[in-house]
């Protein structure tokens, strides 16, 4: 599990690139990279981190779910995900 500090910068940095989207957006058709490089660094899409939304675990962050391969398979495994269950063949 992630530290909470680690999510808490994560949702942070989500904020921000939503509150500098449609900025980034106008100065990137517009091709003035001079301001866009003014702008602060973690208002950059790039620098969101995808992680599971009940760990905070980033490695194994499956985007379909929304959280980790751990956390899918625990929830799988209970039935508690509608039409997944495991393979045996």
């Amino acid at each position: 599990m992630a530290s909470e500090s680690t999510v808490i910068r994560n949702e942070k940095i989500k904020k921000q690139v939503a509150k500098y989207a449609e900025l980034r957006r106008k100065l990137k058709a517009e091709g003035d990279y001079a301001a866009l490089s003014r702008l602060p660094r973690n208002s950059s899409p790039t620098r969101v981190r995808n992680m599971c939304a009940l760990t905070g675990r980033s490695r194994g962050y499956l985007r379909k779910f929304k959280i980790s391969r751990i956390k899918l398979r625990e929830l799988a495994l209970e039935g508690k995900i509608p039409g997944m269950r495991k393979a045996s063949w």
